[in-house]
């Protein structure tokens, strides 16, 4: 169910993003620049929200509520995108609406693992983010359609995304049970900077890879960008994070699955090697055929990494501190995304898309680098 809820705010949130950094850039007259401090801003904002969000839920025992407030934020910006008619509109619906990421998604990371047996919580994981995905495509594609009857009206496609955003939050506070809190994750505990000690030192090192990995992942905008520079048509712009999503849905469950059957640091390596390929790709790519082989790949790459890397979160963590946990590793990426967004968009302007995607291949051999030194230490104990 909470797969179901995740899928129709994907779908509303989609709509819109496949078609907003062309909206942001021809109707509204932005520069990429401020298209990547835009998005690094937004995306940040939600990451960063989940540490808050995350400790509270510990706190009070309870996910549902703040999940339910999450998703009624981001369903209440919707109307705000096709309403503007500048930077300013834009970037404050943007920073409510990853907020409202940020509140439900740290409670909603943590109950999962309430849910889920620890036998099966990769597979757990990997499900919930593939029907998640599955609305990362399911909104391109009706943007697509759309945008094809109206005559690429993006304003109307905006109105439409309201439709479910709304349907989620109907879903979730209706369709979603909360188990009891059980002994370990007990309410009322007093939140201490102190319980930052409880902590092992492998969820520390996973905190700090994470932010890594972040940088060789900047905002899924520049890979709109890049198609329409491969020579996709505006109208077609959705097609990208369609294709895309469509990839990282087929493989974000069984990439999760197999994770509960052997290492998932290996699983992990193999997706940031996905990465480097993606950005070598989509760095050298002549035209629209060897982009969508760098979006397939780029795909792959999220499918074998999502899952897994927050499977990883909850295994090194303390039951009573998960959802603060799943906040203190967002925060890191959150402060992440933002400089990578930003540093990506200032390639972009300065140099060129090619030294955007270079970069991040750059950041991918630093991150396999340091999972390979953390691999042979493991196997020298």
């Amino acid at each position: 169910m909470l797969g179901f809820v995740s899928m129709l705010m994907d779908t509303s949130s989609e709509m819109i993003h496949s078609l907003l950094p062309v909206f942001m850039v021809t109707t509204l007259g932005m520069s990429v620049l401020n298209v990547g401090i835009v998005e690094g801003l937004a995306e940040a904002t939600a990451l960063i929200v989940k540490v808050f969000s995350g400790t509270l839920s510990d706190y009070l025992g309870k996910r549902k509520t703040l999940a339910a407030i999450g998703y009624g934020l981001g369903a209440l910006t919707k109307p705000v995108f096709a309403l503007a008619t500048g930077i300013g509109w834009v970037l404050s619906a943007r920073l409510v609406d990853r907020m409202g990421k940020g509140i439900r998604g740290a409670p909603r990371d943590a109950l999962v693992a309430d849910l889920a047996p620890p036998e099966i919580r990769g597979a757990a994981y990997g499900l919930r983010q593939s029907l998640d995905t599955v609305g990362a495509f399911a909104g391109p594609i009706l943007a697509l359609l759309l945008m094809f009857l109206w005559h690429n009206n993006i304003r109307a496609v905006f109105w439409v995304a309201v439709i479910p955003g709304v349907a989620a939050v109907a879903l979730l506070v209706a369709g979603v049970s909360e188990p009891d809190a059980s002994s370990a994750r007990s309410t009322g505990r007093k939140i201490r900077w102190s319980s930052l000690r409880e902590f092992p030192a492998d969820y520390w090192w996973l905190v700090a890879l994470g932010g890594i990995f972040t940088l060789a992942r900047f905002s899924e905008a520049f890979l709109v960008l890049r198609g329409l520079q491969a020579g996709l048509p505006v109208g077609l712009a959705p097609v990208v994070l369609i294709f895309m999503n469509l990839i990282y849905a087929a493989t974000a469950y069984p990439a999760g699955k197999l994770a509960d059957s052997m290492s998932r640091p290996k699983i992990l390596m193999l997706g940031i090697i996905t990465l480097f390929t993606a950005d070598v790709v989509l760095a050298l790519c002549p035209g629209r055929l060897w982009f969508l082989v760098g979006i397939a790949i780029w795909g792959l790459h999220m499918g074998l990494t999502q899952g897994v890397l927050t499977a990883m979160v909850a295994d090194a963590a303390p039951e009573h501190l998960r959802g603060s946990a799943f906040g203190f590793f967002n925060l890191a990426s959150g402060l992440a995304l933002l400089i990578a967004s930003v540093l990506a968009g200032w390639l972009w302007d300065r140099f060129g898309a090619a030294w955007t995607f270079g970069a991040g291949a750059a950041f991918c051999i630093v991150v396999l680098l340091l999972l390979g030194v953390r691999s042979m230490a493991a196997a020298q104990k």
